[in-house]
This record gives C-alpha cells, sequence and structure tokens, in this order.
C-alpha cells in the first residue's frame, strides 16, 4: 500500500468520523439523556476523496448506528473505484465536548478524535500516526454536510481531502 492511498483511506475515515459528531448539533428535539438517538439505525451517502496529487475519486458508503445514551459505536463501509474502507467507531458526547476512537481494518489504521458542537455545526481534530486533519461538519435539510482538510505537517497548511453528503 502506498502512502498516498493510506492517506486517502484515512481523509475516508475522517470524513466518516464526522458523521458520527454531528449529533449534539441536530436541530429536531431529542430525547432526555440520548444526544444520539437520532443517528439511530443506517445512512448512505455519497461524496468524493481527493488524494495527495490532487485527484478527485467518489465514494459510496454506508453506515450503521448502535446507541445507548451519550455513546455511540459506528460500523462503516466505504467503497470507490480502487480501495475500500471498513471502520468501527466508538465516540462519546459529554456537555458538548466529544472524544473517541476509530479502527480501520483494511489500512490496519487507528486513532483519536477530538472536538465540540455547537448549534448546527462541529468542529473536530482527527489524529493517528498516518494522518492529522480538521473536519467541519454542517447540518441542513435532513441530511449531512462534511468536509476534511488533511494536515501536511512539512508546511504546517491544510489541503482540501474529502467531502460527503448523507441522508437516510
Amino acid at each position: 500500500m502506498s502512502i498516498s492511498s493510506t492517506h486517502r483511506a484515512l481523509s475516508l475515515v475522517s470524513l466518516i468520523l464526522g458523521v458520527v459528531l454531528t449529533s449534539p448539533g441536530l436541530a429536531a428535539p431529542q430525547k432526555a439523556g440520548d444526544p444520539f438517538d437520532q443517528l439511530k439505525g443506517e445512512w448512505k451517502g455519497d461524496g468524493v476523496v481527493i488524494t495527495d496529487d490532487g485527484q478527485p475519486n467518489k465514494v459510496s458508503c454506508t453506515t450503521k448506528y448502535q446507541v445507548t445514551g451519550g455513546n455511540i459505536v459506528q460500523t462503516l463501509y466505504c467503497k470507490g473505484n480502487d480501495y475500500e474502507v471498513n471502520t468501527t467507531l466508538k465516540v462519546t458526547d459529554r456537555s458538548g465536548k466529544i472524544k473517541g476512537s476509530w479502527n480501520e481494518s483494511v489500512y490496519d489504521a487507528s486513532g483519536t478524535v477530538t472536538g465540540t458542537a455547537k448549534g448546527d455545526t462541529v468542529h473536530a481534530l482527527i489524529a493517528c500516526d498516518k494522518f492529522s486533519g480538521r473536519m467541519s461538519i454542517n447540518v441542513a435539510d435532513g441530511g449531512l454536510e462534511i468536509n476534511i482538510v488533511q494536515l501536511n505537517e512539512d508546511t504546517g497548511t491544510y489541503r482540501p481531502a474529502a467531502s460527503v453528503s448523507l441522508h437516510r
């Protein structure tokens, strides 16, 4: 596996992590003690992952959420023309502070995610030994819009890495 394909996969993993982090910003009323209730079940979507050389790659994803109170377990499968990604994610929300871990089995990667949620927007940092980046997530019109940028640790700059829309 090349470094570029690892970064593409981790960009996609980061993008999907963003789906989990959106629940505190959902506009509809939520059950007391269960902020992730609206994510229960299956979601589908399409998007683009941008490789290190700037080439866009279309992806299709299916994800399922199991929810218990402020804890969520996400299983996700995404496929593009030349790769796939398979992740498990565990996230906890404590008063708008988000913290969790993830594991990706195809590329053998794991890491952490931390962030905050306010209103309809989430800002998060994603880290592991193979990828670092930021994401912004906006909830609107019954769907999720997610944008990811990847950190170039040599220059300290960010480049677009992924964008996706998900729906039920």
